[in-house]
């Protein structure tokens, strides 16, 4: 077990970068984050006997950059091709779901129709579905900014993409808008460490979470957070 520890968390804290940008998966302040990413992280802490450290950002960009540039010894990210080149992923906890967000008066009525010379598509840069539009769109232009939905706005487009939840929240608060019921996409929610770790810290990680999502705490966690139990990953 303390080689585990000594691996993951060299400078003998554990560091974890928890993405407050994304509301099924923390919720909270940098000084008070809650959420299935940080109760992963306590419990992960408690069992190799660690202290921890919750490093917040308010997208999955920065949490990604944290990790891989020394910041954090873990991460909690959606697993993309273009992410697995530098992170060692567990199997998924969470799956969420990609949705597109359009005005009511769209013609655009399904996830084929979107993908087609002259639709442009918000999206939050960095996030899991910037990196999935980014290598399957072949017609449809992306426009990134902080959040998919403020750029959408901002730039009068003619598309939003966000995770289900938060925009199906923003689309209930802006009757001017309706969502497209189809997801576009799958995402699945892992934890995440750098590729130097050894087959025995990635193995560990892999089998906790096995464990926690057998053994209910994931359907807990996400109930005690207010997010539906439905969400725990196969």
């Amino acid at each position: 077990m303390t080689t585990v520890a000594a691996d993951l968390a060299p400078t003998g804290v554990l560091r974890a970068s928890i993405n407050l940008g994304n509301p099924v998966l923390a919720q909270g302040t940098p000084d008070a984050p809650a959420g299935i990413t940080v109760d992963i992280a306590r419990e992960l802490a408690k069992r190799l006997e660690l202290p921890l450290e919750l490093v917040c950002f308010d997208a999955a960009r920065k949490s990604f950059e944290a990790l891989t540039t020394g910041q954090a010894d873990l991460c909690f990210l959606a697993i993309e091709p273009a992410r697995a080149a530098e992170v060692a992923f567990t199997s998924p906890y969470v799956v969420i779901e990609g949705v597109f967000a359009v005005p009511q008066d769209s013609e655009l009525s399904t996830v084929a129709e979107v993908d087609a010379p002259g639709v442009r598509i918000g999206v939050k840069q960095g996030s899991a579905y910037d990196l999935y539009l980014t290598r399957t769109l072949q017609h449809a232009e992306i426009v990134r900014g902080a959040e998919g939905v403020d750029v959408f706005r901002a730039e009068g487009l003619e598309v939003a993409a966000g995770i289900r939840q938060p925009i199906t929240q923003y689309v209930a608060e802006n009757p001017d808008l309706r969502m497209i019921d189809e997801r576009f996409m799958q995402i699945q929610q892992a934890v995440g460490t750098t590729k130097d770790k050894s087959e025995e810290t990635v193995a560990y990680l892999s089998d906790l979470i096995d464990e926690l999502k057998s053994s209910g705490f994931v359907a807990a966690s996400l109930a005690a957070a207010g997010q539906s139990t439905t969400l725990v990953a196969p």
